[in-house]
């Protein structure tokens, strides 16, 4: 294993570690908005539930980002360098305006951007992007559609008790909700970086003849990803938490559970769903039970432009970093 590939594999490391941290308000910020756990503990809570996702996923998705958007033929030390870095870029961009963007489709914008730049469109793999792009808009549609019906479905069942009576049951069924977001952030989140790092490991010939994913790099990348979160976002959370809609324990259970089911079906199928806009659709959604107006639509603009732009955005910063590099080297 060269120094190139070795320095590479940590700057996935590295991008998977901003993941975490870029995407640890979306399984801490409606637990911590509630206070039914403090900043401290939510994040521990979160970052191990992160870490143990492997023992509940397939790696189906992590097959997807390595070798399902582009020809994995294409593939070299500076296609994965251009890559990570447009997708370590825009993360931090993001996280500094305190918006709740998508890692995943930061990271597939930089793979497109850096390949494109490198061959054509001819590299594209349509299917697999076309399956990635459509969940920009069906993952948050059907977190809202989740997140509403548990809503609407828990309000019912609850409407003869007390306030008081609701709150103290769903503080303790928030822990469990967010238990079951957070693994469902790690199984599919951590696999986008495990499959970067094993589509490299196969284009240099160090993988075998088949495409496949070591034990080793399934467990560092959701170590990466869980320690990340232990850092956390906290720009994030106060846009995730407060700005969007305010929430109590029985709408933060709802918005986990409601974001958790799409998470993990998506998983199961193989798709890099964004978790990021699941679980704000999914709060957008319980805010709705409600009534419209409960809902700061405002914000909600502001972060679906920032959704839009994310795969086109960090596209172009990995193929300048492509054409950069390229120039240096030459």
């Amino acid at each position: 294993m060269t120094v190139s590939i070795i320095f590479l594999i940590f700057l996935a490391y590295t991008f998977d570690f901003l993941n975490g941290f870029h995407d640890s308000a979306n399984s801490i910020a409606t637990i911590v908005s509630t206070r039914v756990l403090s900043p401290r503990l939510a994040v521990v809570w979160a970052a191990f539930f992160n870490f143990i996702a492997f023992l509940f996923f397939g790696l189906h998705v992590a097959k997807t980002i390595g070798k399902g958007i582009v020809e994995i033929g294409v593939i070299d030390n500076v296609v994965i360098f251009a890559t990570l870095i447009g997708a370590c870029v825009w993360n931090i961009i993001t996280w500094y305006f305190g918006l709740p963007t998508s890692s995943s489709h930061a990271l597939i914008g930089g793979l497109i951007g850096s390949a494109l730049t490198k061959i054509g469109p001819e590299v594209l793999i349509w299917k697999g992007i076309f399956k990635t792009v459509s969940f920009i808009f069906i993952s948050p549609t059907l977190g809202l559609f989740l997140g509403l019906s548990f809503g609407i479905l828990v309000y019912w069942l609850a409407r003869r008790s007390s306030p008081t009576k609701i709150d103290h049951v769903f503080r303790k069924g928030q822990l469990i909700s967010a238990a079951v977001y957070s693994l469902g952030h790690g199984g599919n989140d951590a696999q986008k970086t495990m499959g970067i790092i094993a589509s490299l490991l196969f284009s240099a010939g160090l993988l075998g003849p088949t495409f496949h994913i070591p034990l080793w790099i399934v467990l560092s990348c959701h170590g990466a990803i869980a320690l990340g979160t232990l850092f956390g976002g906290w720009r994030i959370v106060k846009t995730m938490g407060q700005r969007v809609v305010k929430l109590k324990p029985v709408d933060g259970f709802c918005a986990e559970l409601g974001a958790a089911v799409s998470i993990w079906l998506s998983t199961h199928l193989g798709i890099p769903v964004s978790t990021t806009h699941t679980i704000t659709g999914a709060i957008m959604g319980v805010g709705s039970v409600k009534r419209i107006s409960a809902v700061r639509w405002g914000v909600a603009h502001r972060i679906l432009w920032a959704w839009i732009l994310t795969i086109p955005c960090s596209a172009i910063i990995s193929a300048f970093t492509y054409k950069l590099v390229d120039f240096i080297r030459t």
